[in-house]
């Protein structure tokens, strides 16, 4: 009895139950897009700070956006078994309310698979800068809430939360 893909269902096995990149040459290229969102919770007074452009540390919402960029940039090295694809564009926008920081990131590609999982690590490295940035003011920051919110291309088309 094997417990490769074949047997069990799960596309990310071999017939030895062992992890593989799945192969997705035969797929046709396809415009694809994720969105993604987060929020990170903060103190009244981080959110002051950020909407008064008084974080210690500098201008934490550039640095956010920038580090979710390169986070979707380089989703293939942070996930095993993520394909390494042309990321042909990745927006960031970070949204100041009064719990926190709103956090959106649509990744688009022409390729053979999804952009689901570059979209997730832009909100998340986002998130983690953002924290980074604010944490001598707001050591009690919370990063929540981060899922797909909307998918399209590829055979299943779109998809949306």
């Amino acid at each position: 009895m094997t417990m490769g893909s074949e047997f069990t269902g799960f596309s990310h096995l071999d017939e030895t139950g062992a992890a593989r990149m799945v192969d997705v040459s035969a797929k046709n290229v396809t415009a694809r897009t994720a969105t993604a969102t987060g929020f990170v919770r903060l103190s009244a007074g981080c959110v002051a700070a950020l909407r008064a452009g008084e974080v210690p540390k500098g201008d934490a919402l550039s640095v956010a956006r920038i580090a979710g960029i390169m986070g979707a940039k380089r989703t293939p090295d942070l996930v095993p078994l993520c394909h390494p694809i042309a990321l042909h564009g990745v927006t960031v926008d970070l949204a100041v309310a009064d719990a926190g920081v709103a956090i959106t990131a649509v990744a688009r590609t022409a390729d053979r698979t999804g952009v689901e999982m570059e979209a997730l690590t832009s909100v998340t490295v986002a998130a983690l800068a953002l924290i980074d940035m604010v944490k001598a003011i707001d050591p009690a920051a919370v990063i929540t809430d981060v899922r797909v919110e909307e998918k399209t291309g590829g055979k299943t088309g779109s998809w949306r939360r």
